[in-house]
């Protein structure tokens, strides 16, 4: 048995348009030469020709969001409780140093909705139709991830605008069959937030705005966000590990998710 393995994450990467320009990340990179002052820092009366090549260490300092590159939202991002479904009155939702390890490692099976326009909101009965066409049945812990017409965009500057969402009721249905991790590689779980504007100035109705990521106050899940390669995947018959950093108290981590196909 041979395994094989698809990096379905995106690299963290500043000249890449991949968020609003309010939390697009920074990255500022120090070479070899520009650190060799650092390294000689620590040994009094060491000069930095001593080095090797005079070279120091190479190195880079970050100013991001939890939320930038491919990242799993914990329950704590989409509202402060979850599973009202399931406990009385709910409980405090999970930030992502609690989200458990066994929700992350787990069967995957991928739904191909690139056919569907930009901003639509896809139901249960879409859910239910790509299982039938792919030939699975939900299992409990499955991880269901969600191939739109994003993808072909990322870094682009129509990127944040494209894609279907997953609505409340088809997350819901998910959830309820024991989905606890779900992905997407669009901006967002639920359709962009421009097309929702433009739903809610014409019908003013509040609960259309991130009601997929609102499911987890009904029942608590991680979704992952800005995957990639999910047109190389099977439709079924693989595994995804997507494990978090461990970040005290934080709504999201970022996460190496990566699929797992077992070959003969």
């Amino acid at each position: 048995m041979r395994r094989k393995f698809i990096d379905i994450s995106v690299a963290l990467d500043a000249d890449l348009i991949s968020d609003p320009p309010l939390i697009q990340p920074q990255i500022e990179y120090l070479d070899h030469q520009q650190t060799s002052d650092q390294v000689a820092s620590f040994f009094e009366g060491l000069k930095k020709d001593q080095l090797p090549e005079g070279e120091g260490w190479a190195i880079e300092r970050l100013q991001i969001a939890t939320h930038n590159g491919t990242h799993l939202d914990a329950p704590y991002h989409h509202h402060s409780t979850m599973n009202r479904a399931i406990v009385e009155g709910g409980e405090p939702a999970a930030t992502i140093d609690e989200v458990p390890l066994e929700w992350c490692f787990s069967n995957a099976v991928k739904l191909d909705f690139r056919h569907m326009a930009n901003g639509y909101v896809a139901t249960p009965g879409d859910v239910e139709a790509e299982l039938k066409r792919i030939g699975h049945e939900i299992a409990p812990l499955d991880i269901v991830v969600v191939n739109t017409a994003a993808a072909a965009h990322y870094g682009q500057e129509d990127y944040i605008h494209t894609g279907c969402g997953i609505g409340r009721d088809a997350t819901l249905w998910l959830l309820e069959r024991g989905v606890r991790v779900t992905g997407t590689d669009a901006w967002s779980w639920d359709a962009p937030f421009g097309i929702t504007a433009q739903r809610w100035s014409r019908d003013r109705d509040p609960s259309i705005i991130w009601e997929g990521h609102r499911a987890s106050m009904e029942i608590g899940y991680c979704h992952m966000e800005k995957l990639a390669n999910l047109d190389q995947l099977p439709d079924h018959g693989f595994l995804i590990s997507c494990f978090p950093y461990k970040i005290k108290r934080a709504s999201a981590g970022f996460t190496r998710a990566v699929a797992i196909i077992e070959e003969q």
